[in-house]
């Protein structure tokens, strides 16, 4: 877990909520994943819960049955999206 992504989710979610959702998030193994890059999957599934946990759930869910649905409906699935992710969470730590 980025400590990019992790000031993402507790912007979010709010610094209540947030250990769950980040215990949750480093739980998650879905099938076949393990060649894609882990942050711009778990930022998936935080772009598409939108801070509420419901929506956290159906994410995990869904990325659990084929993680590449998830980088689609969050908009991380094209060419661009390193550029996205920056967008989103802020430039990586050097």
């Amino acid at each position: 877990m980025t400590e990019r992504l992790r000031a993402r989710i507790e912007a979010d979610f709010g610094p209540d909520r947030a250990a769950r959702v980040v215990d949750a998030l480093r739980k998650h193994r879905p099938p076949l994943a393990a060649l894609q890059d882990r942050e711009r999957l778990l930022t998936a599934i935080v772009l598409m819960a939108r801070g509420d946990q419901s929506r956290l759930d159906t994410a995990l869910s869904m990325s659990g049955r084929d993680w590449r649905d998830t980088l689609v409906a969050s908009g991380l699935a094209n060419f661009d999206w390193p550029t996205r992710l920056r967008d989103e969470l802020g430039d990586a730590p050097e």
